[in-house]
């Protein structure tokens, strides 16, 4: 089972980009290293991810509680099991938001 790390290697590079900007460089020399990715596209795509994996979980369990002989509960379980944990993932991503936003302004000027 390989994990995809095609999101976390998109936000180390607007990490970078922000961090180049932070030091002086120019805007040009960001968004090169960057490769031009824009974070709230990158959150946006993340969130549309964990909201297809709930509603796919959420379908597969109600067609299994229908009594669909194609749907075994392994299956379903399994499901569940990958939404939530997208799920939580994300809350852990909201959280360092939001840390990081309650850092930023709580420095001095």
């Amino acid at each position: 089972m390989s994990m995809d790390t095609r999101g976390i290697d998109q936000m180390l590079s607007e990490l970078r980009s922000v961090s180049q900007t932070a030091q002086g460089k120019p805007a040009g020399a960001a968004e090169q290293a960057a490769g031009g990715v824009n974070f709230a596209d990158v959150l946006n795509d993340a969130l549309k991810d964990v909201s297809a994996a709930q509603s796919e979980a959420r379908q597969m369990a109600q067609d299994f509680s229908a009594g669909d002989p194609n749907v075994n509960l392994q299956d379903v379980m399994v499901n569940l099991q990958k939404a939530s944990l997208s799920f939580q993932q994300m809350v852990q991503v909201r959280n360092r938001l939001v840390t990081a936003y309650q850092d930023i302004m709580n420095m001095p000027v």
